[in-house]
This record gives structure tokens, sequence and C-alpha cells, in this order.
């Protein structure tokens, strides 16, 4: 018997929907088949692409939503597919490689073939006009107006600052005993950055910009935009990054920023500098931890060059007596690998590492398994500062990136860190109180959960400020 589908229109509806979900599954199985016969032939990057539109991008949410971070994702997929491999997260396609020779090629200031690629959530919280964000033409201009603002007067200035900053916040140690060295950190590091990028020290205006940085994009672009009309009209002038925006370079022979580029990248100086150097530094603090005697080691080293050093502030110059620090600090920024990879888009059809590559997907570059992988270097899950005896490989060390879009605060992060664990050093001995190294859920970088809770002792040096 048949069955009148228009006089019982919700029967039909089903019988559509059912048809519909049909095709659909047929079609994915022909994709899928197609798409294995593609990659044989053609050589793509072995991966699965996961359910139709969705991909797999439950999975990189519900590893985000883990204990070890969304770089687990990554990490297991590596296990199983080996140094590159394909998969498609918010409905792109992307690849991620894991070589040395692939990261040269990609990275490669000279390379024509990739451009670079944040994702959306970064873009969005930046604005378009970031410096991490813009085109290709477009951040030639923006890295040359910025770069022109890390001289060394200006790094020498912000040291001595930051110093300072250092020395206060270890003498509220004492009182309190127990710390929590993110939130330390973070405090002090977005001060120094407020401070040299729009001369703003009052502390109440500080801790509510500081909240409204990940909070409120609306607000925080309110507020800046107040300092900014209050500069343009004159009634306020200060020798500050924010100060150098508003002026035309004649160096450059480019027009004045408009608000919009000052207000994008006041932020993405404010965010990069304060919440990748602080994480760095809270697991610096825990390694130093579990590795006693590198921080024995370290502890003689500068309580001697603290009783040679006669200037105060620390400067430029008292940094290059920090050989020992260096290192610490590069093995602690190559284990914590606070930026897990670096992504580009492919510009064009390519290949990288014997695999093709089609123009349109996003090609990461793998820090984190570069920073970790046995071939690189040796015993890598050890905590070791001096494997940097030796300069690390070409393309081995990306901490900062590298190539043409090289982090511009390299140096600066650098130093913030080397004058924070001086001063740490030489003022107290500590135990982590929670050594639990879980990841704070849905942070853009990797940071610690816990925030490495400590207990100070000190070990005789006292804290005086100038």
């Amino acid at each position: 018997m048949m069955v009148d589908f228009l006089s019982h229109p919700p029967l039909l509806l089903f019988h559509l929907l059912s048809l519909s979900l049909i095709a659909c599954v047929v079609l994915w199985v022909l994709k899928n088949l197609t798409g294995t016969w593609a990659t044989r032939v053609a050589n793509y990057p072995p991966g699965s692409r996961g359910i139709p539109w969705i991909g797999e991008t439950l999975a990189f949410v519900a590893a985000n939503n883990g204990s070890k971070g969304f770089y687990d994702f990554v990490a297991t997929r590596h296990i199983r597919y080996g140094n590159c491999f394909k998969t498609s997260i918010h409905g792109e396609t992307h690849v991620f490689v894991s070589s040395i020779e692939a990261a040269g090629a990609i990275l490669n200031c000279d390379s024509i073939d990739f451009s670079k690629r944040y994702i959306r959530s970064i873009a969005e919280l930046l604005g378009d006009h970031s410096l991490l964000c813009a085109s290709h033409e477009q951040h030639k201009l923006i890295r040359r107006r910025i770069s022109n603002l890390f001289t060394v007067d200006s790094m020498a200035s912000s040291i001595n600052m930051f110093d300072e900053l250092t020395i206060k916040t270890l003498c509220s140690w004492k009182q309190k005993g127990n710390v929590v060295v993110f939130n330390e950190a973070l405090k002090a590091t977005f001060t120094a950055i407020c401070k040299m990028v729009i001369s703003l020290e009052e502390e109440d205006k500080l801790e509510m910009l500081r909240k409204d940085v990940f909070e409120a994009r609306r607000r925080i672009d309110d507020s800046l935009r107040k300092i900014i009309a209050s500069r343009r009209k004159g009634l306020e002038r200060h020798e500050d990054f924010l100060q150098c925006f508003l002026v035309r370079d004649e160096s450059l022979h480019d027009d004045p920023w408009t608000d919009a580029q000052i207000l994008d990248n006041i932020l993405t100086l404010i965010i990069a500098g304060q919440i990748t150097t602080a994480s760095a530094i809270a697991w610096m603090v825990k390694y130093l931890d579990e590795n006693q005697e590198v921080q024995e080691r370290l502890r003689a080293l500068h309580l001697d060059l603290a009783l040679k050093l006669s200037h105060f502030p620390l400067g430029l110059e008292a940094l290059n007596e920090m050989p020992y620090a260096c290192k610490i600090v590069k093995e602690s920024l190559r284990m914590a690998t606070i930026v897990s990879w670096f992504p580009r888009v492919a510009l064009k059809d390519c290949q990288i590492g014997g695999f093709q590559i089609k123009k349109g997907w996003i090609v990461n570059v793998d820090a984190r398994s570069i920073h970790y992988d046995p071939t690189v270097y040796d015993d890598p899950i050890k905590f070791n500062p001096s494997r940097f005896d030796e300069d690390p490989k070409l393309y081995s060390f990306l901490a900062f990136g590298t190539g043409g879009r090289t982090c511009l605060g390299m140096n600066l992060a650098k130093a913030m860190m080397l004058v924070f664990l001086h001063r740490l050093v030489i003022t107290f001995r500590w135990k982590v109180t929670d050594p639990d190294s879980s990841l704070e859920k849905w942070a853009m970088f990797p940071r610690l959960r816990s925030g490495c809770p400590i207990h100070v002792t000190g070990v005789g040096a006292e804290c005086k400020l100038p």
C-alpha cells in the first residue's frame, strides 16, 4: 500500500531527513575513500579529517578542557602518524610538522610560500591591525615601526625599572611566606609593560586594566581611547611607546597611526609581554625546585656576583655577567615551550618534508615536538642548562620563533627572566608546595593551573629599595 506523503507532512519531513542523512553518510564515505586514494597518489600527509563539517574539532576542544592542555591533541596524533600529519579543526585543514628541516623551510624569512596565521580566538582578542595578525605587507610596516622602540637605551631603562619592581615584589614575600609565583610575576610584568607602553603607574588603574585585558575588550578599548585622545590634544606627553605611535616616523615614510592601529598593537604588546613572560617565570621556578643541584650552583655564582655589582639597579652590563643564568632561562623556555606551535597558511600548492601541501591549508611548525625530539636534544625530558654550552642547531630552538616574524620582545623577555631569577636566587630558597603539573584549562598559552605556589625562606640577602 502506497503512503500519501503530501497528506502527512511530518512523515514527509522524516523521510526527507532520513534520505539527507543517508546521502551525507554516503558522500562522507566516498570522500574518505577518494581522499585515502588521493593521499596515496599525491602523497598528502597522513591523518584524519574526522566527521563531516565538524572534523576533529570536538577532540581538540576536549583536549583544551583537560589537564594536559590542547597540545595533548597534537601529541597523540604525532605518536599515531609521525612527524607530519593533517587534521581538520573549525572547518579548516591543519598540518602539523615537527622536523627542523620543515621548520626552516616554513619559517625562513625568504619563504614566499607561507604567510602567518593565528587561530580565531587570538585574532579576535588582539584585533585585525595587530602585529601578530597583519598581512605580510602590513606586518613589515608595523614591525619596522615597533622595532624602532626596542633601542639599547630603551632596553636599559626597562631593565632598571623591572629590577626595582622585582625587588619590591620579593620584599613583600618576606611577610607572606607563601606566594603563587605566576600571580606575582604577572603583576610585575604587567606593571612594567604598562609603564613602558603608556606610562601608567597608578595602582588602581593598573589593577582595573589588568582585569579588563582578557575579560572586557570593549572596556579596555574605552580606557585606552581616553588616554590616546588626551595625548592627541596635547594634554599629556610621555616618553613611551604610545607617544612614538602618535607621530609620523619620517624614516619610514608612513602616515601616523590611526586609533584602531594603536589600540590593537598596544594590546598586543601588553598581552604578549605579560602572560608569556609570567608563565615562563613560573615554569622556571618549578624546574629549579625540581633540580636543586642546578639551583644551588646558580645561587653560589650569583651571591658572588652580587658582591661585585656596585651599581643599582641592574643594567645591561650586569646581565652580561650571568652566563649560567642565561642557560637556565633558555632551558626553561625549551621545556616550557610557551608558544607550542607557529601557524602559517600555504599561499600556493607546495611540498614540505616530502608531502604535498594544498593552497589554503594551515601548516603549523610544532615547536614543542622539536624541543622534545631526542634526535635534536639528548635526554630532552631532563632539565639540563649545560646543553646550551654550545649553540643549538639551526631551527631547533624556537622559543621566540625565527625568521622575519621572530618575537620583537625576545631580548626584553629574556632580560626580565634574568632579573627575576637573579633577585630570587640571592634572596630566597623555596619549596614548591603543589608539584602538580596540570595545565590551566582554556589558557591561550600552557601555564600551570596551580600557578606554582611556593614557600620561601631567606638566604641572608636583604631587600633594599633605591
